[in-house]
């Protein structure tokens, strides 16, 4: 059964700034110091549309901590990477991997997902904004 569960430290990050550029945010520092946290956080070997998710990012900038919860199959609110309200939706696209559909409440911009994914003792996040893709991979600390 993978495990989502843990500290994890970023390893690598691949057109941060192109993702930045396309929503529209030149020069923000927002890189990850300590990388991800899946409290508690367990994905089934099947795909449960009723799993709890909570999952914070810490940054080295002064901002808080972002935390999001949600229920895997539900709506919920949080915020696109540039700090937008949006309605998003989490559904598993295999059994290691959740794809998130993020919907702006008002005004417009380019459409933008996340993903989080287990592969080879490796968390995956990407974060698309129209055709621009980020890819960060993290590490269990």
């Amino acid at each position: 059964m993978p495990n989502f569960a843990g500290t994890w430290k970023m390893r690598s990050s691949e057109n941060f700034d192109e993702l930045l550029k396309a929503l529209g945010k030149l020069g923000v520092e927002s890189a990850p110091r300590r990388g991800e946290a899946g409290e508690g956080a367990r994905v089934p070997a099947v795909p449960r549309p009723w799993s709890r998710w909570t999952l914070s990012i810490m940054l080295f900038n002064a901002a808080p901590t972002t935390e999001i919860n949600f229920k895997v199959g539900e709506g919920f609110e949080e915020e696109t990477v540039d700090g937008r309200k949006c309605r998003s939706l989490a559904t598993w696209e295999n059994e290691n991997k959740i794809h998130c559909t993020q919907t702006l409440l008002e005004g417009d911009g380019p459409k933008t997902y996340w993903t989080r994914e287990l592969a080879n003792d490796e968390l995956i996040l990407t974060f698309g904004a129209d055709d621009v893709v980020c890819t960060r991979i993290y590490v269990r600390e």
